[in-house]
């Protein structure tokens, strides 16, 4: 079993140009179905891209772009499929793990004051996984057919808290009944 994801284009960060490489990405049809899959959508219609990748100090690699996209979700009041738009940002930074920080287990961090870099893994980035990663960050957790509102549940009335009550309306029905 391997763990490559959907959708992988590694780069080798020590083969980046100076002023950085821009690539226009395009999953095809197999690819943004089995990032659906992945996702636990039914459909990605369609999904592009544009990664720049810039070389930085000590061999790290700053990703920036753009991601841009087509997904079919589910409505979660209507339980009805509908297509939305999502559009992310990407802005990611990346070192070689020698050059991170140690952490040790169990240290408290304060992650809004530090802007930590993800590691690169064998001395590559994989722009495809940094597409999935922000597509995935731009889906509505409570996906919201457009014009659909939910009006909340109804509230139960005194003689329906109970959980007798049911039994109890049965009863008086069936006490009407036999005089």
């Amino acid at each position: 079993m391997t763990d490559v994801p959907p959708f992988s284009k590694p780069v080798l960060a020590a083969s980046l140009p100076d002023d950085g490489l821009t690539l226009k990405l395009v999953p095809d049809d197999a690819i943004r179905a089995a990032l659906a899959k992945d996702f636990g959508i039914p459909a990605i219609p369609s999904l592009s891209a544009l990664v720049v990748l810039k070389p930085g100090r000590g061999n790290s690699v700053h990703v920036t772009g753009h991601v841009d996209a087509v997904v079919t979700q589910t409505c979660v009041v209507t339980l009805e499929n509908f297509d939305t738009r999502v559009s992310e940002d990407i802005d990611m930074r990346f070192a070689p793990p020698e050059k991170l920080p140690e952490i040790r287990p169990g240290a408290e961090i304060d992650v809004s004051e530090v802007d930590l870099p993800d590691p690169l893994i064998n001395g590559t980035v994989d722009a495809g996984a940094v597409v999935a990663e922000f597509l995935a960050l731009g889906l509505d957790p409570y996906p919201r057919k457009p014009g659909v509102q939910f009006d909340g549940l109804e509230e139960a009335g005194p003689e329906e808290v109970s959980p007798f009550a049911g039994l109890a309306k049965l009863r008086r029905n069936d006490t009407s009944g036999s005089d």
